[in-house]
């Protein structure tokens, strides 16, 4: 799919934004150049590839497993605080 200037021109103007015209030639070449990648795309055949539920197919075991590794410092943290209460940092109210 090729863009022109005059393509970039007006979706500016529908976004209210100001675009020079060698800007918008510019422009014009590097969305014509990513919209031609995406068509180049769609012509690679994927009937044998399997669809995935996500991006990364996690393997079992793999990951590590899902243990604290830190210990909590929480009260340790908070002695300098000018007010706590159950864990929370108190603060003025800012909105009435």
């Amino acid at each position: 799919m090729s863009l022109i200037a005059a393509d970039i021109q007006r979706v500016a103007r529908l976004a209210r934004l100001h675009i020079e015209p060698d800007e918008a030639l510019h422009y014009a070449a590097q969305l014509s150049g990513i919209l031609d990648h995406f068509a180049t795309m769609t012509v690679i055949d994927t009937t044998a590839v399997t669809p995935l539920a996500h991006a990364i197919e996690v393997v079992s075991g793999s990951t590590r497993p899902d243990v604290v590794t830190e210990d909590d410092h929480r009260t340790e943290l908070q002695t300098g605080a000018p007010q706590v209460e159950a864990g929370y940092y108190l603060v003025p109210r800012v909105l009435e």
